[in-house]
């Protein structure tokens, strides 16, 4: 029988030489049959112990002897799933956690380190018992929350000057949860009440969430996304409640031209065809062909027929000037607001990247905002949190081109709630409970340059 404990390894050593954490668990759980309860338990090994990386290094370095404290990359790596097993798992007790970790320093060429593996999980072990907090923290605001919700200071501290401390850390929380799974129902081909009541008969617990009037949260575990009633009809598809705000937003009509310019995946072209009444043309813009095939088997899944694939850079389509009645720009970004999906997302971005991104935003910003009409609409969105992918992009185009300007929500809106300030729409997760996201809708008023 194959050592779930083994193929957690397997996909971290992998990545911590560079691969990326979806890809490494997928290739190790390609290779083997695993019962569920297995497979799920390899998942949040892996996703678990990249997510918390920086807490469990400290950890490492404050219990190891001076001597010790340079263990070999492998040793660490199997350290990390010791630790996050006896610091984050309660339902599994000391003793397996201890005993499964000396196993797997043995039987991955450490036989002579097992002493020093067993006696640093069993020093956290008498530490934990003594204290509701094991760690030995810092007093510097930043660097405390960075060490024990397991963050780079720098990201922590864009947070902090935006939200203070205790929303910070709230925040932090939130993004080391484990990520819920929304559905957008397809209102063309099926209901809420269809699919509710097709999920309770399968055994599917699901919710709804309010001020969206498509969406669906699934409650618990409920197995392979394709499997569940209605995928294969096109009732529904997967799409997270605060990228369904993004399509209400944009507020498509029946018989107009609308131009996603980052397009793929689809989740929220499909959605523009949707709330359109599949009536009109929606352009479906990226330069990646393969992406554009997923957008592709989407829109077929779902039964739309207005979506139309165009294959480029969004910065070289001069065929698209001023022809669009509305443009979704849903900018390529650092993904801060989508963290706990993409578990090694955190060790990945780095101010620089944030700089090279931004100005990629203002670039493409400059080109598609040519596509739209005079009178019309441009909705520009990222699933980030930082202000200079956001505010601060928006800020330098409206100063560059003043013949655009943001449309404010009335205070009965359903967006009301996550205006800060009137018609700048952020997103917060510990305080809405869906991914992070920013968005702000934006009128071409004249045609002048």
């Amino acid at each position: 029988m194959t050592n779930p404990r083994q193929l957690a390894f397997n996909a971290l050593r992998d990545v911590h030489k560079g691969a990326y954490a979806d890809f490494a668990l997928d290739r190790v759980l390609q290779k083997i049959d695993l019962p569920d309860r297995d497979r799920r338990l390899v998942t949040e090994l892996v996703y678990g112990s990249v997510r918390r990386q920086r807490t469990l290094d400290a950890l490492i370095d404050q219990l190891a002897t001076k001597k010790s404290q340079q263990q070999p990359p492998d040793l660490r790596t199997i350290l990390h799933l010791g630790l996050y097993q006896l610091r984050y798992q309660q339902r599994i007790p000391f003793s397996a956690a201890v005993n499964t970790t000396v196993e797997l320093a043995k039987e991955n060429g450490f036989p002579g380190l097992t002493g020093f593996a067993n006696g640093l999980l069993r020093q956290y072990i008498r530490l934990a018992e003594k204290s509701p907090e094991p760690l030995e923290l810092p007093e510097d605001p930043v660097a405390l929350l960075g060490i024990l919700h397991s963050f780079p200071d720098w990201m922590v501290q864009v947070w902090l000057e935006q939200l203070g401390f205790d929303q910070t850390e709230q925040l932090c929380e939130w993004m080391n949860q484990t990520p819920t799974i929304d559905l957008r129902v397809n209102l063309l081909r099926s209901s809420i009440e269809q699919v509710e009541s097709a999920f309770k008969s399968a055994g599917v617990l699901v919710k709804r969430i309010p001020r969206l009037p498509q969406a669906l949260r699934l409650i618990g575990s409920s197995g392979p996304i394709q499997n569940l009633p209605g995928f294969r009809e096109g009732w529904w598809t997967v799409q997270d409640s605060s990228a369904q705000l993004v399509g209400y937003l944009l507020d498509p009509q029946p018989g107009e031209v609308v131009i996603d310019v980052c397009a793929a995946p689809g989740g929220k072209t499909t959605h523009i065809a949707e709330l359109m009444g599949d009536n009109g043309k929606v352009w479906a813009s990226d330069r990646t062909p393969s992406r554009l095939r997923k957008l592709q088997q989407n829109a077929q899944r779902l039964n739309l027929q207005s979506i139309e694939i165009c294959t480029g850079d969004s910065r070289n389509l001069p065929q698209f000037q001023n022809t669009a009645d509305r443009v979704l720009m849903d900018a390529p970004c650092s993904g801060l607001g989508t963290m706990h999906r993409h578990a090694d997302a955190r060790w990945r971005q780095t101010p620089e990247s944030v700089r090279e991104l931004s100005l990629l935003q203002t670039e493409l910003l400059a080109h598609t905002s040519t596509f739209v009409k005079t009178g019309g609409v441009l909705v520009y969105a990222t699933c980030t949190l930082h202000p200079a992918e956001n505010e601060e992009v928006i800020t330098q185009f409206l100063a560059e081109y003043p013949h655009w300007q943001i449309e404010t929500e009335s205070p009965d809106s359903p967006y009301s709630a996550y205006s800060t300030p009137p018609g700048w729409l952020k997103v917060w997760p510990h305080q809405q409970d869906m991914d992070g996201f920013f968005m702000v809708r934006l009128r071409k008023t004249n045609n002048s340059e």
